[in-house]
């Protein structure tokens, strides 16, 4: 069955989304994100080039190394939120892929080449269709299936010999693949064991990490420190990029005005709040938005809500009229205690996440 909204064009599921999610946990699950974006930046200033437009410090991302990026905009909102891979081209000259949201793709393809003037650089489609594998049995599949002998380190990817690269993100391998070769990738790849599974699977999955998806669970005036980008797309210690200011003041104080949440919805309920309706009180007062809602194979009925930080713990709460609490570890007071974050230095470059 095809997905709708922001997946249209890959399948939300092969018939069975509980045991496709139950696949990516006991053996290997394989996603289909065909239609993501994926943009590929060449030339010897790409990498102090993109430095200078994203919230991630770039400037000296080695070869085989991953991580994440946000471009803001002037007051700190999210725009775009982009995985970051640097791979040796053949000629030794080296690439920079950059993947996306599908439907942010477009928008980030004409903004980065807006901003080339007269930076030494190219901009264009990458012509790679991502698959990502899940699973324990994720090594086995991709050395049986010819595709990867042994796994790249995690944080780390490798260019495959058939052109495109691998990345590992500790959570799992996403294989990004010149598309005229893809059906034939997955069907070998399916025949070694991997169980395909859609994005119904997929989304469930990502609900309990806190991990945020673009558009779905962020909104026009989201900031990355109201979600877990701050960790793994921020770099608090580099140069001027847009937004700096916003995400700086805030770290500062450590008072973002809304937090990312877990919320377990009323199993008895007839249906699932919808991605945009509004998280209210008892009283009918709106104090958040819902994001991601699925039916977890474990955890039933769940989905991420962007929420005020002043909400008192224990506030009785209608997620689109269904009854919704928040999890237990989302009311842990998560403020920093000590110096500003801003004296410390993070890692300089962070794994991706699950999106």
């Amino acid at each position: 069955m095809a997905a709708d909204g922001p997946d249209i064009g890959v399948a939300w599921h092969y018939g069975d989304p509980v045991g496709e999610q139950r696949a990516s946990v006991r053996s290997a699950a394989m996603f289909d994100l065909s239609h993501r974006g994926v943009i590929a930046v060449s030339g010897p200033d790409r990498l102090t080039w993109l430095n200078t437009l994203t919230s991630q410090l770039l400037s000296a991302l080695p070869a085989g190394r991953t991580t994440a990026a946000l471009v803001l905009s002037p007051n700190g909102h999210v725009e775009h939120h982009l995985g970051v891979t640097e791979i040796d081209g053949p000629d030794g000259g080296g690439v920079t892929y950059l993947d996306t949201e599908p439907a942010t793709a477009a928008a980030l393809l004409q903004y980065l080449q807006m901003m080339i003037f007269w930076s030494k650089v190219e901009v264009s489609v990458a012509g790679l269709a991502e698959l990502r594998l899940v699973g324990p049995n994720t090594a086995d599949v991709l050395a049986a299936a010819g595709v990867l002998p042994t796994l790249p380190a995690p944080g780390t990817a490798v260019a495959l010999d058939g052109g495109g690269y691998a990345r590992n993100t500790r959570d799992a391998v996403e294989l990004f693949l010149p598309r005229p070769g893809l059906a034939n990738a997955a069907a070998a790849l399916r025949a070694a064991g991997a169980r395909p599974a859609g994005s119904w699977a997929a989304e469930a999955l990502r609900i309990p990490t806190r991990t945020p998806r673009l558009g779905v669970d962020t909104d026009d005036r989201t900031i990355p420190n109201e979600v877990d980008w701050l960790t793994t797309a921020v770099h608090l210690n580099k140069g001027c990029y847009r937004g700096q200011e916003t995400v700086a003041r805030v770290n500062n104080l450590g008072r973002p005005p809304r937090k990312l949440v877990l919320l377990h919805l009323d199993g008895s309920a007839d249906r699932l709040p919808a991605t945009g309706s509004a998280v209210t009180t008892v009283e009918g007062k709106v104090v958040g938005r819902v994001g991601t809602v699925a039916h977890h194979h474990e955890d039933g009925p769940i989905a991420l809500a962007m929420v005020k930080r002043s909400l008192p713990a224990g506030t009785a709460l209608f997620a689109d009229g269904v009854d919704a609490a928040i999890d237990p570890d989302d009311l842990v007071d998560d403020l920093p205690s000590g110096p500003p974050q801003s004296a410390v230095d993070r890692r300089t470059f962070t794994d991706i996440r699950r999106r």
